[in-house]
This record gives C-alpha cells, structure tokens and sequence, in this order.
C-alpha cells in the first residue's frame, strides 16, 4: 500500500504531491473541510466532525476514502497541512444491490462525493488529475471497479470531464435531489437537479465522437433547446449571457443535441442579482433543460458524448443517442 499511497505529478512546471490520508489523528480531518468551505463556501453544510472522519477512513474503521493534492513550497519540500491542500477527492464504499448487501465482493461500488479545487489553481487541470489518481487506488487497493456520483448537468466542465474525458454513463436524472443548496457553486433559488453517474473503471474510454467529427454533428443535428445570447446589465456590469428562448420535446431522429452554458458557475454568479428578468435567467436553464432530459430519457435516450465548439462562441452540447 505504502509505494501506492503517493504520487508526484507536474503539473504546468509545478509539483504536486497526490496522497492517500492515512492519519489516525483527528485533528489532519479539518483541513479537508477548511478546504471544502473555501471551494464552496456555504457553511450551513459540512462534513461530519473530525473524530467520525478519522474512524470512516477505510483505514481505520471505516470504508472512506480521502485524496489530498498538496503543492510543494519554495524549498521544495511537500508540506501537509492547510496552507498546502489545493485539492481533495472524498468518497465512500458502498452497495449497488441492496438486497445482496456484502454477499458478493463484485457487489460493491464506489460514491465519489466530493471533488474540489481552490480557486486559485483551478488551470492545472488538477480535477483530472485527482480522478486519475482515485482510479488507481480504487482499482488497485480497495479492487473496487465502479465509481457512482452526482454532477449538476448544467456544469459543461463536469461534463466534459465526466462524459467525454471519462467515458461515464448517465443513469439518471435527479429533480433537486440536494433541495436548496447555496454557496459560491450553487444558488438557493436555482433547483439542486443532477445527473447521477457510473464510471466503469475497467473500461478504456472511447469518445463517441471523434474531434474531427465533432463540427459536422454541431452542423447537422438537430437540437432540443433554442438559445439567444443577449447582453444585459449584471453583477460585474454589461455582460453577454446565454439564455434560452424554447425547448423541442417531439423530435425523433436518432441523435439530439442539448446545449448547456459555456460556464453555468459564472453565470450564477453574474445574475445573482436583484432584477427579476436577469436573476431568472439560470433559473429558466435549469427548469427547460430539466423536461428536456427527462422527457428524452423516458423515451429511452442516454447521453453518449459531450460535445464543444471550438469557436469562438464556445458552445457546449450533450448527444443524445435514440436506443436502437
């Protein structure tokens, strides 16, 4: 365990140290949820106290999984406390078949709960990086093979690096599953909906669409949500968002596009306004797209790729693929 426990990576000329916490030491928990508060920022949620997630290590007691990201100082040297945490996975065993309960090894999966990145080093591609990491322990120490977790369908970096870097499976659409949930990634007012995901570790990542495919699909299919961009006055002034201007629930082609924002997370922020007209522009992104999915899933079709214009719009969409 122990040579598997670490890894260096470099990451745009900086090192970083990838680590399994091992601790048995109550106190090394609270920089996890230092770090937490500090990507999210909403207090009223927290993990649990500092004592119960030193026993759920998987470790310990427990069946959790704790990945930190620590930075390497100006002497180079990989210090591990607070100041020094830049990124951090959390998750937890558990089981897919209920009424199999611990039966069966194979029957057990893997709830990624939590991935995050402070702020100020969101460009190193440290998301990946982490995941990447959490794969190989997951495989190679605990010799579980799927992960499961939740992501707001409207985040196109989740997205990107969910579906199309990663090759995971949307099982599920979740109608605000978390109930209101604030903070500097998410707005009361704005439904917690998310997709709900399974990752197949074993299995090599295929995109559906290969890039040079990709602007002939934007061209060709046909979309299910119509989008104007308008400019309007915002949080951080005059500001061009995207808005939506209609849905299509009746097309039955064999492939569908959905558009999502470029970046949902800034939007949240621009139109966390009081104007009604600017503040309800998420808010309409979130309640559209919803029928969307799920009148689509009901029909029987799955997100098989995420797809991006490379212009100089950026747009973003999901495939949709009708079951054959």
């Amino acid at each position: 365990m122990k040579n598997s426990a670490e890894k260096i990576i470099i990451a745009k000329g900086k090192r970083f140290l990838l680590r399994v916490e091992d601790s048995s030491q109550a106190s090394d928990y609270q920089k996890y949820e230092d770090l937490r508060q500090e990507i999210w920022q909403f207090a009223d949620d927290h993990l649990a106290g500092t004592r119960n997630l030193m026993c759920e290590n998987f470790l310990h007691e427990g069946s959790s999984l704790f990945l930190g990201a620590f930075e390497e100082n100006h002497q180079g040297e990989f210090i591990l406390d607070s100041s020094h945490l830049v990124g951090f996975s959390y998750g937890f065993a558990g089981l897919k078949d209920k009424s199999t309960g611990f039966n069966h090894p194979d029957n057990l999966w893997f709830y990624s709960q939590f991935l995050g990145v402070r702020p100020d080093r969101l460009n190193y591609g440290l998301g990946i990086l982490i995941k990447e990491f959490q794969k190989e322990i997951l495989l190679n120490v605990l010799h579980i093979d799927t992960v499961v977790c939740t992501y707001d369908p409207l985040t196109a970096v989740n997205a990107y690096r969910n579906v199309r870097r990663f090759g995971m499976e949307v099982i599920q659409y979740r109608v605000a599953t978390y109930g209101e949930y604030g903070g500097r990634l998410n707005r009361l007012d704005v439904p917690s909906d998310r997709f709900f995901t399974s990752w197949d570790l074993k299995k090599v990542p295929q995109p559906f669409i290969q890039d040079k495919e990709v602007a002939d699909y934007l061209e060709r299919m046909p979309r299910a949500v119509r989008v104007e961009t308008r400019e309007f006055q915002t949080k951080k002034g005059r500001t061009i968002l995207e808005l939506v201007t209609g849905i299509e629930l009746e097309l039955n082609e064999e492939f569908i596009l959905v558009q999502i924002p470029a970046d949902y997370y800034l939007m949240l922020n621009l139109t966390d306004v009081g104007q009604a007209e600017v503040r309800q522009i998420p808010v309409n992104w979130r309640l559209q797209t919803r029928k969307v999915f799920l009148g689509y899933f009901n029909k029987g079709y799955r997100v098989v790729d995420f797809l991006r214009d490379k212009g100089e719009n950026s747009r973003c969409f999901y495939l949709l693929k009708r079951p054959a």
